[in-house]
């Protein structure tokens, strides 16, 4: 395992006092992840030199024309594609995912499927039960008691009907990691889209669209280390199919068929130096970019993951905690740890937590149903902490301490 830890002293906030008097600990990485101090120069930089629209003949407009481009490339490179006209920007994954439902939505003839899932973030189920206006049929995967999805209901949720199958990569709430690869083999079989929900995921470990091969995939770049951005990877041709909302100077063409009206340049300055930020964190600064971003996401996976098991055992010793999802060290489990404490609310422990300077969500992370399915709406959800590479074994020591503090309180 490599020590990403030297990271460190390139994230301004990380300086930043607690209302304890000690330094924050950020395991609220899962809502957004904090940012490099060359991600806020590239911003800044695009307003004080570049500033503009795009298309013009002059320097400042070739200069933005430029920034989109670099900004496609380098996601392109992140994801594993090897066409940048694959990747399409949006103010948020969200928004994107809509305008993609609503494109569909329009293909849809009655009697289509689509399979939807319990786990998943809502920005991925509430777009495709609009569907329903449209005549299509939701059927929806259900959970097993280990906060994994049934694949038995969902391979028999599957057949000649299936139009579309959306799909979580890992829950953002409780760490679960589907079997991505497989799932695409089934859908393969009936020829239905896969959409991919890749949110939690991309800021832990490798993609490689090349080989999952996915229709669609999802993102948000300020869930590493970028600024607030949607992207959504589309595969070669089938953006064109789509009958896209668009005005009419809009270029017809991916991947600007999806963009509507003018993309944030500056967050895309961001954006491309979010992943040059992750590649720095490789073996071999002379490899190709695509080499090594694959050999930094490795390093974050495993870093991240050492991590996860000291929390994790941690977290073990306390009898009145229950932890959610697969154990940390499964294959299927993301470096993200979520728990409750018995009789105790969870926004009152994460408020606890952040009164010891230690940052952690509570709630539900927009995945209702699974919360409504574990029973755990009346009592908040759950406490959520989650790893990235800025973050250190003492940050674990000190969330440990104050984790026992409050069970013993």
């Amino acid at each position: 395992m490599k020590d990403l830890s030297f990271c460190r002293s390139q994230f301004p906030s990380l300086s930043r006092q607690g209302p304890s008097g000690e330094p924050l600990v950020y395991l609220d990485g899962p809502g957004g992840s904090q940012v490099p101090a060359s991600v806020i120069a590239a911003i800044a930089e695009y307003y004080m030199q570049h500033n503009s629209n795009t298309h013009g003949t002059f320097i400042t407009s070739q200069e933005t024309d430029q920034v989109i481009h670099r900004a496609r490339h380098h996601m392109a490179a992140l994801l594993g594609s090897t066409d940048p006209a694959t990747i399409s920007f949006g103010p948020n994954m969200t928004t994107l995912n809509f305008l993609l439902s609503q494109a569909i939505a329009r293909t849809i003839v009655p009697g289509d499927e689509i399979v939807v899932t319990d786990l998943d973030h809502d920005a991925n189920i509430a777009p495709w039960l609009r569907l329903e206006e449209q005549g299509a049929v939701i059927r929806r995967v259900p959970l097993l008691a280990t906060e994994r999805l049934d694949l038995e209901a969902f391979k028999a949720a599957i057949n000649e009907k299936t139009r579309l199958v959306a799909v979580g990569w890992a829950s953002n709430a409780v760490g679960t990691v589907n079997p991505v690869m497989m799932l695409r083999e089934w859908t393969r079989e009936v020829q239905a889209w896969l959409v991919v929900d890749a949110v939690h995921w991309a800021p832990h470990g490798v993609i490689d669209v090349e080989k999952l091969k996915p229709d669609f995939l999802l993102c948000s770049t300020y869930k590493f280390f970028g600024p607030h951005m949607g992207v959504l990877y589309s595969r070669p041709g089938l953006l064109e199919s789509l009958p896209t909302l668009r005005v009419r100077p809009q270029r017809p063409h991916a991947p600007e068929r999806i963009e509507t009206g003018t993309l944030n340049h500056a967050a895309l300055s961001g954006v491309v130096a979010a992943v040059e930020f992750i590649a720095s964190l490789a073996d071999n600064p002379q490899d190709d970019l695509r080499s090594r971003l694959r050999q930094a996401m490795t390093n974050i996976y495993h870093y991240e993951h050492e991590l996860a098991a000291k929390l994790y055992r941690g977290l073990l010793n306390f009898p009145d905690i229950k932890i959610y999802g697969p154990p940390v060290g499964a294959e299927d489990r993301a470096p993200t740890i979520s728990f409750t404490v018995k009789h105790r609310p969870a926004p009152e422990v994460a408020r606890e937590l952040g009164q010891r300077s230690i940052l952690a969500w509570d709630g539900d992370f927009y995945a209702m149903t699974l919360i409504e399915k574990l029973g755990l709406a009346s009592q908040g959800g759950l406490v959520r902490l989650g790893l990235a590479p800025y973050n250190t074994m003492a940050d674990i020591d000190r969330t440990l301490q104050a984790v026992e503090d409050i069970v013993r309180t």
